[in-house]
């Protein structure tokens, strides 16, 4: 689904050409949400291949626990510097840990997982429990992976790092710390457990809020029945192009037209590149400083160039598809003091003078950005501050939005009809694997709002709320559309008013910050005039001028 699977598909199609013969390629994995899709991606476009599947979902034991604060919780509270609620989340997963031989804590963040950690920590400093994500050194990974396969842990808090193939021995539960967000992450994590035939998977998935409670609902009822979100594969990337081709000139000196395209068209990510396309690249190779290519398009013919050293150093330097990822010291500005760093994600798309966020438990402002360094200031109000790992987040895909909205919308009409809450909450435990309890608090909010009159938004249902200078715009459409309606809404209304226009989006909402002068009806109006307006033509527009394009454009760079 990334950049580096293109590469994979060329670089499969280089050795058949250098083998001169075909060669037999196996695809293993327990998570492909369209397979024929990627059959026909690892064995390229004009070859056969067959799908094997075993279905392994009914392996799999998949709960939800939402915990109450208990008094024991609020004394325990104060000790380690936190609330309640999350002392009751920290209590069940240390009675889980303590009742299986061995369990891993999946965060979706590694800033959630430091600070699970140190609760932990100081808590109890002997809580056989350690720490592993990607930011940390390699040998404290290694020391974290021997200590749990050898059983000197009877726990991990982890991110994806312990997602896939790292060998740390037989796992009897996993523990996820909030929706895992996506179908493909719930089965990746909790398919750890229970890792042999005829073994159960076992997971528990430990929620904050009804957002979260029936988001990880839809989620493991789509697990179960297997529907698994769609590979998205790109088409075409010219990078990966480019860096394939600099691939081909070191492996041969000289290459006629035809030949190339043909190795590239056999690969399905480049099944459909013209002959135009593939000049416009040969090109840009041509007239680089220093070159990378020579071209004749007379003869239509690449040739390596006399000084090809330069060619090696971008082949071997471009290797990884992987962006490097900067990271910006965060620094107080009267005293000159590090506060923290920001990742390159979280600056790229919040990082503008103004923006308020929250990074070592406290609210800061930024006041101005130089080179590598954002000054900051201290504030005492924390509305509207953003958490610093929400660039890191698992984008939460629009069909799980979408029913979570379709929950909420269902629940409205069965309220409306006079309908016990504690019947709807009985029928929705029935369809998806979380209990009446639980279900019954996940769905107060919409109890509350249609006891008072108030419209519930859902999967048919857009609502627009004001509060203070914030107009929220409660939309359940996932993580990528709503961050492209915010981007469009924000453009579009900047430009009407000549106001600069703040916005901020999570999967079910987005949030616009507007002086008084702007009303939720503006923002209506807005919407109205997207559904008539070219949308994808402004919506690129929009995105081209964020911060989050020009970071993507200097990784293709």
């Amino acid at each position: 689904g990334d950049k580096r699977g293109s590469q994979l598909a060329v670089a499969l199609e280089r050795l058949r050409s250098i083998c001169r013969e075909d060669f037999q390629i196996v695809g293993l994995s327990a998570t492909i949400g369209s397979p024929d899709k990627v059959a026909r991606f690892l064995v390229g476009t004009s070859r056969k291949c067959h799908v094997v599947k075993v279905p392994v979902a009914r392996y799999f034991n998949i709960e939800i626990a939402s915990p109450k604060a208990s008094g024991a919780d609020i004394e325990l509270a104060a000790k380690l510097y936190t609330h309640p609620e999350v002392v009751a989340r920290l209590r069940l997963i240390r009675s889980l840990v303590e009742k299986y031989r061995s369990t891993l804590v999946f965060t979706n963040t590694r800033a959630l997982a430091e600070i699970l950690a140190s609760r932990f920590r100081v808590w109890d400093l002997d809580f056989p429990v350690s720490i592993h994500h990607g930011s940390l050194a390699r040998t404290s990974r290694v020391v974290a992976e021997r200590g749990f396969k050898q059983s000197l842990l009877k726990g991990l808090i982890c991110t994806s790092s312990l997602e896939l193939g790292i060998d740390i021995g037989t796992i009897d539960m996993v523990i996820q710390y909030n929706s895992p967000r996506q179908v493909t992450r719930l089965l990746q994590r909790v398919g750890r457990s229970g890792h042999r035939i005829g073994l159960t998977a076992r997971g528990v998935i430990i929620t904050l809020d009804s957002d979260d409670t029936l988001e990880a609902a839809v989620i493991a009822r789509r697990a179960l029945c297997e529907q698994l979100e769609e590979v998205l594969i790109p088409e075409k990337p010219l990078d990966v192009l480019t860096q394939q081709l600099a691939g081909l000139l070191i492996s041969r000196k000289r290459w006629a037209f035809d030949e190339v395209i043909q190795i590239l068209r056999r690969s399905f990510p480049y099944r459909e590149l013209t002959e135009s396309e593939l000049r416009s690249t040969l090109t840009y190779m041509h007239t680089r400083y220093p070159r990378l290519a020579w071209v004749s398009f007379d003869e239509r013919v690449v040739v390596r160039p006399q000084a090809s050293k330069e060619l090696y150093k971008y082949y071997f330097e471009n290797l990884s598809m992987i962006p490097v990822e900067k990271q910006y010291l965060v620094v107080e500005e009267s005293s000159e003091s590090a506060i923290g760093v920001l990742d390159e994600a979280f600056v790229a798309e919040y990082g503008l003078i103004g923006t308020k966020f929250i990074v070592r438990g406290s609210p800061w402002k930024i006041t101005g950005i130089h080179n590598d360094r954002i000054y900051v200031k201290s504030i005492e109000d924390p509305t509207g501050a953003i958490p610093t790992w929400i660039g890191e987040e698992i984008p939460v895909p629009y069909e799980v939005a979408i029913e979570v909205g379709s929950i909420r919308g269902r629940a409205e009409q069965e309220l409306k009809s006079q309908k016990d809450p504690k019947e709807i909450a009985r029928s929705i435990s029935a369809e998806y694997p979380i209990g009446e309890e639980i279900a019954e608090t996940a769905l107060e909010d919409v109890r509350n709002q249609v006891d008072l009159g108030i419209p519930v938004p859902s999967d048919k249902r857009i609502t627009i709320e004001k509060w203070e200078d914030y107009i929220i715009i409660q939309c359940s459409f996932g993580s990528q559309v709503n961050r492209t309606l915010a981007r469009l809404v924000g453009r579009v209304v900047s430009e009407k008013t000549g106001v600069s226009i703040g916005v901020q989006q999570d999967p079910y909402r987005i949030v616009v910050q507007a002086p008084s002068s702007i009303l939720p009806s503006d923002i209506a109006h807005t919407f109205l005039g997207l559904s008539r307006a070219d949308v994808k033509k402004e919506a690129v527009e929009a995105a081209t001028t964020s911060g989050l394009f020009k970071r993507r454009l200097i990784h293709v760079a």
